[in-house]
């Protein structure tokens, strides 16, 4: 209570100089319930009847005008961000002081690897990409899994992972069971066993049975017809009931009833064998017998076959088993079958009907992580045995599980139990270093800092160095602050120090020390969050509320966060600037529509509801006019914001949910902009509509040729511009020679000619000028790239400069990059594309203005490393890009790293970077053929 006391007379410090001010003077002149004053009254009230934080006479309230403090009080109730209260998330990754390294071996073990041990390497493979910000990495790691697995339930958990990847959960009208038409998620190609890596980019096998055979029609009358009774030679006796049956059938099902028919038993010499005492039906008696004849199980009803189940299991009957399991597992397609089958799967040790029942819940994830009937089969310890029994437990299922429990609720009881699961199921060292720092990072959330504590000491012990945050961390919220201080600091001294070492040490001190630390944590990695949000709080405590603006703005005009955004629309209502302050708001639910602003405590739709009445409202006619502004000023967040209004008002509209994705990827927040496509398709009114966006959503995750098909289809309902464009998009990211080029061409002139908006025809306009590039038509291209021009569509500038540029007319070039550069409210690759046209000193204060503006981007490092190269200055060179390297694991920077070393003689360290590289792509030609050239030279010597 007394922090929160505090809290609030600090928020108050920051408003006290603006208390007398006014932002609206609200009257409530008899215009009933449209009148402004009234309606925002009746706001504010219903808001603090839920939220009842401070308490306020309303008999207090004037409603003639509304005071700025009551305002702020209405808008900030939760007062504002306190510095000693703000802490990093300890990440639930995997991370490496030696990233690089790590890859480099990584790659080296899958290459050496048998090929029946494969998955498991690139399981490890994708535990170490989950930490990466590039989704692409993860999917494509895990399909490779999936391509290399050899048993049955690696292909369910796997195959269900992918379909997890692009939540078709989410996508109405679809499946669980639907598969991509491939065999790589095709549920009846994961119940078939064996390897077979190239069987997975053939057609899905859903069109037939699970044996590949066609089922005939017949009964078991028919086939008891078709063999006389004169080769009948023994009987079968329960009850009064005799079931005729040929000796040497019966005996093949099994050893034992071979014994007991040819054996030494005295069974082997009677017509009739009393079986009443077996606890065998009739029924199963008789299908038992008609199974030893024609080996068929399918015309049987199910009930009788999970009665012959038992039966094979009595009297080890393996291939009758084998046909029981096979036929039971097919008929499981729904969520209420697998929960009535699976009981007997586990009973009987089925593992083919087990591994069909596991697949639905797998594929109906995360609706199924929600069911206790569905979770009790994977959460307990005696679950979790029970399931090991028939081959099902395993650390890549309860990998699965667990990632996706997290993501739901990181402090659920559910998270932990699949957690410990996990660490039940760890072998490898890996292995162990994630699920005990995974565990770790759940107690700490459930704020079981005991509990945390010895998790995370479990893991630092199996080799995660990381884990040591976890354990600093823990030690401090139990009191012992400096012994948490000395821990980070030994990191710093025994290793090479990386970001997040001198920023978790920072929450240990105070002063010019903590600032020291985060300099140097921002210096180190310039994308980690929390240095950004400290110093901007920090300011915004001493009233310095603009430089705390600019501060946290300066990481979000290059990543874009949920928390970055909330801070810096919380200093924003500080400043009275609500148009801002909602802008961010709105952006920040594009992100993730459910978050909780102010500490969890209020949802995002709420706050928005509140600012609304602070800013100029727009009509839909008014969000166009404003959508086509900031896209021309090429600023993405302003333009997501109105697209999240127009939403607002129209959220059946398909239109505006592809614009938002498409917007969204622009800032790199591909979760989002996934989600925004289902919308868009969920959304679209027609069967051609809905193609396209089907066709994107393949497209994205790595489907191209499927994506190609969607349009096409598409295409043949109805022409359209997003259709030809997705096919041309699609197209020219396969291949592009000249023919195919031209008939891209052609496609994006298709697609001009459909009626589209502007922003739309701008995009296609600026790609069709850069095939023209491509295809050396200057004069076409510039002519595309001026109407796009015409149309506000600004990043065109960077096309027409490529085209002077080709002209030779570089001067001209440089002028183009300059108008993007004053036009664009997102500029840094703008500056970058500028250094190209320019000398050599103006080419190194742009780039290092792009580097300012945007860390990430990775052409002003290697442009820099290699002019240090060619001043001789090798060993600069080398820093420049390692300097990049340590936050962002790049491809190009590691290429030309391993060269720069390749020049240098330094063989070992080439090796190095190309395996980290081809662990990033392992089909880089460049690199490959660097890799290939330098380990022939270690042979020689």
């Amino acid at each position: 209570m007394q922090r929160n006391k505090f809290t609030t007379m600090r928020s108050l410090k920051v408003l006290d100089r603006c208390k007398g001010a006014q932002v609206y003077a609200l009257h409530t002149t008899g215009g009933g319930g449209g009148d402004v004053g009234d309606k925002l009254y009746h706001q504010l009230q219903d808001h603090l009847s839920v939220n009842p934080v401070r308490p306020i006479s309303m008999h207090n309230y004037q409603s003639s005008n509304v005071p700025l403090a009551y305002v702020n009080e209405t808008l900030l109730p939760y007062g504002l961000p306190v510095s000693d209260l703000l802490e990093p998330q300890i990440e639930s990754c995997l991370k490496f002081i030696d990233f690089i390294g790590t890859l480099a071996d990584l790659y080296r073990r899958i290459e050496n690897c048998p090929q029946f041990e494969k998955t498991g390497m690139y399981l490890e493979q994708c535990a170490i990409f989950k930490g990466l910000s590039d989704p692409k990495l993860f999917r494509r790691t895990l399909r490779a899994a999936r391509q290399h697995a050899v048993d049955v339930h690696s292909k369910v958990v796997l195959a269900a992972w992918l379909r997890y990847e692009r939540r078709e959960d989410e996508l109405r009208g679809t499946n669980s069971m639907n598969c991509c038409g491939r065999n790589i998620e095709c549920p009846k190609a994961t119940l078939v066993p064996g390897y077979n890596p190239e069987f997975i980019y053939d057609p899905c096998v859903c069109s037939k049975n699970p044996r590949g055979e066609s089922v005939d029609d017949y009964s078991i009358e028919d086939v008891e017809c078709s063999t006389s009774d004169e080769y009948r030679d023994m009987s079968f006796c329960i009850g009064d009931n005799e079931i005729r049956c040929i000796r040497y059938c019966i005996a093949s099902l099994s050893t034992p009833f071979r014994a007991m028919l040819y054996g030494g038993f005295r069974e082997s010499s009677k017509e009739k064998i009393n079986f009443t005492q077996n606890g065998i039906s009739i029924e199963c008696m008789k299908a038992a017998e008609l199974y030893s004849r024609i080996r068929r199980v399918d015309s049987f009803d199910p009930r009788i076959i999970l009665e012959l189940l038992t039966f094979s299991n009595r009297f080890c009957c393996d291939d009758l088993k084998s046909a029981c399991d096979s036929y039971l597992a097919s008929l499981v397609n729904d969520v209420e079958n697998a929960l009535l089958l699976i009981e007997y799967g586990l009973e009987e040790n089925a593992h083919l009907l087990v591994a069909a029942c596991l697949q639905v819940f797998l594929r109906e994830l995360p609706n199924s992580m929600h069911s206790p009937n569905v979770m009790k089969y994977f959460c307990s310890p005696e679950a979790k045995e029970r399931l090991a029994l028939v081959g099902h437990a395993s650390f890549l299922l309860y990998f699965f599980l667990s990632q996706i429990a997290m993501e739901e609720d990181m402090k659920a009881n559910t998270t932990v139990m699949l957690l410990e699961r996990l660490a039940d199921c760890a072998t490898e060292s890996w292995q162990k270093q994630l699920a005990y720092h995974q565990l770790g990072v759940a107690m700490y959330e459930r704020k079981e800092y005991k509990d945390a504590q010895s998790w995370f000491e479990e893991a630092y012990e199996s080799g995660h160095i990381y884990s040591k945050v976890g354990i600093a961390r823990t030690k401090c919220k139990r009191g012992h602050k400096y012994s948490a201080y000395k821990m980070i600091s030994s990191l710093i001294s025994e290793y090479k120090p990386v970001g997040w070492m001198h920023q978790e040490r920072s929450l240990y001190c105070d002063g010019k020390e903590k600032m020291s630390d985060l300099e140097m944590a921002t210096e180190l990695d310039p994308t980690l969050c929390f240095p950004y949000k400290y110093r901007a709080v920090l300011l915004l405590e001493t009233n310095k509320i603009g430089a705390a603006i600019s501060e946290i703005s300066k990481i979000i005009s290059f990543k874009v966060s949920p928390d970055c955004l909330e801070l810096r629309a919380w200093i924003s209502i500080a400043m009275e600037d609500y148009e801002r302050a909602l802008r961010d708001v709105r952006a920040l639910l594009t992100l993730e529509p459910n978050y909780m602003m102010f500490h969890g405590k209020m949802h995002g739709d709420h706050l928005v509801e509140l600012l609304r009445p602070f800013v100029q409202q727009w009509s839909q006619a008014d969000c166009w006019m404003q959508l086509y502004d900031r896209w021309s000023s090429v600023d993405d967040l302003g333009s997501l914001a109105v697209v999240h209004h127009m939403l607002a008002n129209d959220p059946g509209k398909s239109l505006l949910w592809f614009r938002q994705s498409l917007l969204l990827l622009r800032l790199n927040c591909q979760k989002a902009a996934m989600r925004s496509l289902r919308l868009a398709r969920n959304h679209s009114t027609s069967d051609h509509e809905r193609l396209v966006y089907e066709g994107w959503i393949l497209y994205d995750t790595g489907h191209c040729e499927e994506a190609l098909a969607k349009a096409e289809e598409s295409i043949s309902i109805q022409r359209s511009f997003e259709a030809f464009f997705l096919k041309a998009y699609a197209l020219a990211d396969t291949s592009l020679d000249q023919e195919s080029s031209a008939y891209v061409i052609q496609l994006l002139l298709d697609a001009l000619r459909c009626p589209s908006d502007g922003l739309r025809k701008g995009q296609a306009l600026n790609n069709l000028g850069s095939v023209y590039v491509d295809c050396e038509k200057l004069d076409l291209a510039a002519d595309c790239y001026m109407n796009a021009l015409n149309i506000k569509h600004t990043r065109a500038h960077q096309g027409l400069a490529r085209v002077f540029h080709l002209k030779n007319q570089r001067k001209a070039a440089y002028d183009e990059m300059t108008k993007l550069i004053e036009k664009a409210r997102s500029n840094a690759s703008a500056y970058e594309k500028r250094s190209e046209y320019s000398d050599r000193d103006m080419a190194k204060s742009d780039l290092a203005m792009a580097t300012q503006l945007d860390p990430l981007r990775t052409y002003p490092y290697r442009y820099r490393a290699a002019v240090l190269m060619d001043d001789h200055k090798e060993n600069e060179a080398i820093a420049e890009l390692t300097r990049a390297l340590a936050f962002k694991p790049d491809l190009q920077l590691l290429h030309l790293r391993a060269a720069f070393h390749d020049s240098m003689g330094d063989y070992a360290s080439t090796v190095r970077d190309c395996e980290a590289a081809l662990c990033l792509e392992p089909n880089h030609a460049d690199t490959l053929e660097l890799y290939n050239k330098v380990r022939e030279l270690v042979k020689e010597q």
